[in-house]
């Protein structure tokens, strides 16, 4: 009774020192006068401003095991949201730039393969005197090559099987490419050889020369698609007005309007082609589909700047 009594002195004595922290915003409150001790650790103070809070370590293994405390690096809070890189650790900018070069030079090796298939159809139709009074006499093969044009764009465009596979690509879009060839042939043949050769000249230059702009500008056209889909619509009303109408004035217009359109077409695709800092890119495994896109607007290009020279040639 004596040891449990001294014990008890001890307890209610006020200056005991029991050896570990205190909380004072959270007194105990005991009825009778006496104070039991709690063990109440003080809060941990938090402050984004505190390198030293920041920064500390975490000691507690079930907390790392739970969180995997170990396996993050660690992230200054003041230098902005960390960058989330998860699922995409292969696809680095330098991966990203080889790719896309490789896919550049696959468009244009294919482009040029296309242009040289189509400029020796085209000298063939111009300068084969034989084949040339024949397309005279027969101009109506024209509207024969359309609906196989067409067919074969539309497969080339809708069906991704068959554009992304080799080597069925290949083999549809050589076909296109000699059908078009024929047909641009054909029409040539209707005029004089030196107003085909200007058109020839004029194309390659302002296909060149837009080529560089497109390249070189810090403007972004690859949004102007939707704007430019509504022109093209305009343009084919007003190219059926002129078809009606039969107006030398009308058709220099429209040919005019038709060479601005087309010429920011093919603004656009080079750079959907290029990709980079636009908003909008091709993806790297439709080469096909992007040679042909550049393709068709050299071919408009040329056929409109064709009926330009014609005309004036003509007076």
């Amino acid at each position: 009774m004596e040891k449990s009594g001294e014990n008890l002195s001890s307890f209610s004595n006020p200056q005991t020192n029991y050896g570990y922290a205190q909380n004072p915003v959270y007194p105990p409150d005991m009825s009778g006068g006496h104070s039991v001790p709690v063990y109440m650790p003080p809060p941990p103070s938090y402050s984004e401003q505190d390198p030293a809070v920041l920064n500390a370590p975490n000691n507690n293994p079930s907390s790392q095991v739970f969180l995997g405390a170990n396996s993050y690096p660690e992230h200054d809070a003041e230098a902005g949201p960390p960058e989330y890189t998860f699922g995409v650790a292969d696809s680095s900018p330098f991966s990203e730039s080889v790719i896309r070069r490789a896919f550049i030079r696959k468009v244009y090796l294919t482009l040029a393969m296309q242009l040289a298939l189509t400029v020796g159809l085209i000298c063939m139709f111009i300068f084969w005197k034989r084949l040339k009074y024949w397309v005279q006499d027969y101009p109506y093969i024209v509207y024969a090559l359309c609906p196989a044009i067409i067919i074969l764009a539309l497969v080339l465009a809708c069906c991704q099987q068959v554009r992304r596979k080799v080597p069925y690509n290949f083999i549809f879009l050589g076909l296109f490419t000699a059908v078009e060839g024929c047909m641009l042939g054909t029409l040539a043949a209707l005029f004089d050889a030196d107003a085909v050769m200007w058109a020839g000249v004029a194309t390659i230059v302002v296909t060149l020369g837009l080529t560089i702009f497109a390249l070189q500008t810090k403007w972004d056209f690859t949004m102007l698609s939707g704007g430019l889909c509504v022109a093209l619509l305009v343009l084919m009303c007003f190219g059926v007005l002129c078809a009606i109408l039969r107006s030398m004035y009308l058709n220099i217009v429209y040919a005019s309007i038709g060479t601005f359109i087309f010429g920011m077409y093919l603004v656009v695709d080079t750079q959907l082609i290029v990709g980079g800092k636009h908003r909008y890119a091709i993806n790297p495994e439709e080469y096909i589909f992007a040679a042909l896109n550049i393709y068709l607007d050299i071919v408009n290009l040329f056929l409109l700047l064709l009926q330009i020279f014609g005309i004036c040639g003509s007076n």
